[in-house]
C-alpha cells in the first residue's frame, strides 16, 4: 500500500491535521524495516480520511470513484 499513495499529498493532508508528529516530507527506501516509521504512517493512514479519490484494481485496471469517502465499485458505473 505505501509505495501507492500520493506521499506529497499524504504528508499535507496529515500537516493540516496536526498528526505530521515526525513523518519525513519524503518516503524512506527502506521502509518495510524501519519500525519507527512503520509506526508513524499507521497512525497517520488510521486518522486521514480519503474523501475523493479513485480506486484502480491492480488486475483489471479499472478505475472506481471514490465521493464524499464512499468508493463506488459497481462495474457497470466504472
Amino acid at each position: 500500500m505505501i509505495p501507492k499513495l500520493d506521499w506529497s499529498a499524504l504528508v499535507q493532508a496529515a500537516d493540516g491535521l496536526g498528526l505530521l508528529q515526525g513523518l519525513p516530507a519524503e518516503l524512506v527506501t527502506d521502509y518495510e524495516k524501519n519500525e519507527d516509521f512503520l509506526c508513524k504512517i499507521h497512525r497517520v493512514s488510521l486518522e486521514v480520511e480519503v474523501l475523493e479519490s479513485c480506486l484502480q484494481c491492480p488486475e483489471s485496471g479499472c478505475e472506481f470513484p471514490r465521493t464524499r469517502g464512499v468508493p463506488n465499485m459497481l462495474l457497470e458505473e466504472a
